[in-house]
């Protein structure tokens, strides 16, 4: 007679209805070592709105300022990556192509991460990751590397550390989620403020490879914040399992079935195909995306292009990012009340159209006052663009249909980031 099961297939996942000797083992593999330790040493949960959700906020804003806010520091490189490697404009600007599209593609990855390992050991990874790719771009000897080094590598990393900051902020406030992300938008602006300045300062003494390595170091402050953000209580009760099924007769066959349940549940090709709205917003959004990033990885050389000093160049940006820390939050908060609730899209339309209509103020001058001017009207149209992208796709997505969808959209998003810096 077998004994009666015991682990966490009987426990926290509930017990299985039918378990024959034949399926034992299978079971008994299932239970990782990992899992044991965690039954004899349980863990103390966080409490959600609890005095520890505010160090986690820190811990998000810090994590959004290293991975979010570094993009920006890009163009600071960008004449020096030309003269190093005999490139052209399109060729070097494959770097911060590749950088913010993984940073945007690789959201559904994190989400299975995420779901397997927790917030916790995901940001941990993407620090390390951003990390190594950093350390060995330092090295790299030709573009390609840098393609793989600081492009991939590093937009991975930054991918897991910033998507699972944000996930892990929605367990820690439930009453105040709407201040929380709020204010954690802030530590975006402040990246995008510090990082060019930090990377003019060590560029001017270590050069380019020894700042790449600098920044390796910094990015390892990643996994600090990860271990912050400690397991919290949920109220949501642990969801039942059924038993492993028996391995499939043909294993090729069950493995394209298994990738293509993956993908379907993390990717809402059914919603983009049957809801018009969606998949009008999808297409717009990635067409929008051409344009809005060229400012950070092409506003600095430009401006150097125009016998700017290279001190003033690299203010701009940091003026970029100072206004967002005022005007990111507003908009925010703003977005949230009930009041814009049914204008949201068309105050997302105008702040893609003054987005775009900004742009053309360079083609009208380069002066440094001028563009000044360019980047406050900017940081505005970035601020609206950035409150209510999100909020705008849950307007037309149904919640229960949420992830799926903007695990496509950060996907084809990545697609329209990828091409747009060497397309210009």
């Amino acid at each position: 007679m077998p004994r009666p099961m015991r682990g966490p297939l009987a426990t926290s996942q509930g017990r299985c209805p039918s378990v024959t000797p034949g399926t034992w083992a299978a079971a008994t593999v299932a239970v990782r070592p990992w899992q044991r330790r965690q039954q004899r040493m349980p863990q103390a949960l966080e409490r959600a709105d609890g005095s520890w959700a505010w160090v986690v906020l820190l811990a998000t804003m810090v994590t959004q300022g290293l991975t979010l806010g570094f993009p920006t520091c890009i163009g600071i490189f960008f004449t020096d990556l030309q003269w190093e490697f005999q490139a052209s404009n399109s060729q070097t600007s494959w770097i911060p192509s590749i950088l913010m599209a993984v940073l945007h593609m690789a959201g559904p990855l994190c989400s299975i991460l995420v779901g397997r390992f927790g917030c916790r050991v995901t940001t941990m990874l993407g620090g390390v990751l951003a990390s190594l790719g950093m350390v060995a771009s330092s090295f790299s000897r030709n573009l390609s590397q840098l393609y793989f080094t600081a492009g991939f590598i590093t937009g991975l990393g930054m991918c897991f550390s910033f998507q699972s900051s944000v996930t892990v902020l929605g367990f820690y406030f439930v009453r105040r989620r709407v201040l929380a992300n709020a204010l954690a938008s802030m530590g975006v602006s402040l990246g995008i403020t510090l990082w060019p300045l930090l990377s003019r300062y060590l560029l001017e003494d270590l050069g380019w490879r020894g700042t790449f390595l600098v920044f390796g170091g910094v990015f390892l402050h990643c996994c600090i914040c990860g271990a912050i953000m400690r397991p919290v209580a949920t109220s949501v009760a642990p969801e039942t399992k059924e038993c492993p099924p028996p391995p499939p007769e043909t294993p090729a066959l069950g493995c394209v079935a298994a990738c293509g349940r993956t993908i379907q549940r993390h990717l809402a090709f059914d919603i983009l195909r049957h809801n018009t709205g969606y998949c009008v917003y999808v297409l717009g959004v990635m067409w929008s995306i051409l344009g809005f990033p060229l400012p950070q990885v092409f506003l600095v050389p430009y401006a150097m292009w125009h016998r700017m000093d290279e001190q003033q160049a690299a203010l701009l940006i940091s003026i970029i990012g100072f206004s967002n820390i005022f005007l990111r939050p507003l908009a925010g908060l703003m977005a949230g009340r009930p009041a814009f609730a049914s204008h949201r899209k068309y105050l997302f339309s105008l702040a893609f159209l003054l987005n775009g209509l900004t742009n053309l103020v360079c083609a009208a001058s380069g002066d440094f006052w001028v563009l000044v001017g360019y980047c406050l009207v900017y940081s505005v149209s970035m601020s609206g663009i950035g409150a209510l992208i999100f909020q705008v796709l849950m307007d037309i997505v149904p919640m229960d249909q949420f992830p799926r969808a903007l695990g496509l959209f950060t996907v084809l998003d990545g697609f329209a980031f990828l091409i747009s810096p060497p397309l210009a």
